[in-house]
């Protein structure tokens, strides 16, 4: 195990201790509640025996609490707790200090509106000082706020992210075929050292991560259609909104031993995560991709999202969605490639009905997580190369076998930097526009190098995204083409266990 890994390791070991110190500070806590109700109905007794008079009523347990700031509550089952350095039990859901709490959380993510609807539901609120200071603070903030258009929102993307750059870039010699895949990998995929470097310098700038809808306001006409209308974005002054979404989510078998995640699973803490086979064969569970690094870079850094969005996931079906092979070829045992021939022959137990439920359940988790979800069609499709024959047929394999795993979305990311239409075409005037309309999409996403591309029809959002990958990197660091210099500096995001052969980065 190397150093990174007996790191990650370390930090396992440090939270699981710590949510046993949290399990038993709240059995202590629960104890002595106990103990105190034993004992005010004991004096209560001996005041009824001494014949004096008695208390009418039971006691009861406030889920308000009082304004000296105890709770007097039990902490309930379903209270979350709240990561903010303190090693006491989180306040009880619903109560006094379990609103404020959640107040707090909302406002650093600058939902200042939603915080102050919250604590105007607080008991007694005209007595209670702390909380008015709360509220003629967030309602400060609230009108400060300054607007973004959304045609100055930048898009980014990320593929899924290279663990080892030994195996990820193709450095074992000693692997026979080792460099079939080493130009694809070394362009188009970033490492966990550079995406974290990037989040951290972005942050560092101001930048906040906003979601594709806060940039539009979706409205059902009378002909049955939704209807597409620009929203500012309002944030504090000096905050930067940005897009994040991730392309390919689905672990291909051509990932397999080049160092990636395997697949998305859902945590002990019910959360996403990951798991990863190490180049010894040892099936590791953490961080190792997007989702779960960015929740990890949330906890320190709540302010880095804006009502706590997230990114959008684009998902193929080919080989199916999150490391789960949910496709009807699988099923079938038609239109078999070789290499989903090879893991069927290594999964005679597969089951497609039982791999459909844990992918459905995994979307469901991260979905709850604060993601959004979108095609990226089924075949990872050259939409403006194909005909219209071709969009047909994908895009019902599409609706068929990935989206009832996922859920609705409205949103369409093409692959291969494509779009849909050229630029001398009307967008919606063109039939696969029309089509795809017809069929629930809204938001169309294609690849485009500029700092902002944003366009609205009445029926559509159309925006270009940025990649933030190997090509990118290089071009920035050796190549003399920087256009990422405004999210970060590239020299310093590089990882140094990259190739540096001009060859692999398309700069010949």
């Amino acid at each position: 195990m190397d150093e990174k890994e007996r790191a990650r390791a370390k930090a396992r070991a440090a939270r699981r201790r710590k949510q046993q110190m949290m399990r038993l500070r709240i059995a202590i806590l629960a104890v002595l509640i106990v103990a105190l109700v034993a004992l005010i109905l004991l004096i209560g007794k001996m005041k009824k025996d001494s014949g004096k008079p008695e208390q009418t009523g039971s006691v009861s347990v406030s889920q308000e609490g009082n304004s000296e700031g105890t709770s007097g509550g039990v902490i309930e089952s379903e209270g979350v707790p709240i990561d903010n350095g303190n090693t006491e039990p989180a306040p009880a859901a619903g109560s006094r200090e379990g609103i404020i709490a959640e107040a707090k959380a909302l406002a650093v993510q600058y939902d200042y509106q939603g915080a102050i609807d919250l604590l105007n539901t607080v008991s007694n609120i005209e007595n209670d000082s702390e909380v008015a200071g709360l509220i003629s603070e967030y309602q400060t903030a609230l009108a400060s706020l300054v607007p973004t258009s959304p045609y100055n929102v930048t898009h980014v993307f990320f593929h899924s992210l290279v663990v080892d750059p030994y195996r990820g870039f193709s450095l074992k010699d000693d692997v026979p075929g080792w460099n079939n895949a080493t130009e694809g990998f070394c362009e188009w995929m970033t490492t966990v050292d550079e995406y974290n470097r990037i989040l951290q310098q972005m942050y560092d700038r101001g930048y906040v991560l906003i979601s594709l809808y806060d940039m539009v306001e979706e409205t059902v006409g009378e002909d049955g259609l939704v209807h597409m209308t620009p929203k500012d974005i309002m944030l504090p002054e000096g905050k930067i909104p940005f897009v994040l979404s991730l392309d390919d989510l689905s672990y291909y078998h051509s990932y397999d031993g080049r160092g990636c995640a395997t697949k998305m699973i859902i945590g002990e803490d019910g959360k996403p995560t990951c798991e990863y086979v190490d180049a010894e064969g040892n099936t590791l569970v953490g961080s190792y991709d997007c989702v779960p690094l960015l929740d990890d870079f949330l906890e320190v850094h709540p302010d880095f999202s804006y009502k706590g969005a997230k990114g959008t996931i684009a998902f193929t079906g080919y080989n199916g969605i999150f490391g789960y092979r949910t496709d009807y070829c699988y099923r079938d045992r038609v239109e078999l490639t070789a290499d989903q021939e090879a893991w069927l022959a290594l999964h005679p137990e597969y089951d497609w009905n039982a791999e459909c439920e844990k992918a459905k359940a995994v979307a469901d988790c991260v979905r709850a997580d604060g993601w959004t979800f979108a095609s990226h069609t089924w075949g990872h499709m050259h939409i403006g190369d194909a005909g219209m024959d071709r969009v047909v047929a994908d895009t019902e394999k599409w609706l068929n076998y990935v989206k009832p795993l996922l859920g609705e979305c409205d949103i369409i990311i093409f692959a291969h930097g494509q779009d849909l239409a050229n630029w001398t075409e009307e967008y919606s005037s063109t039939e696969k526009f029309q089509y795809l309309k017809n069929q629930g999409f809204n938001i169309f996403c294609n690849v485009d190098s500029s700092q902002y591309f944003v366009e609205f029809g009445d029926l559509y959002m159309r925006q270009g995204r940025r990649n933030l990958d190997g090509y990118r990197l290089y071009q920035a660091v050796f190549g003399g083409d920087d256009r990422t210099s405004d999210l970060y500096d590239a020299a310093s995001v590089w990882d140094q266990n990259r190739p540096t052969n001009p060859e692999l980065y398309d700069l010949q």
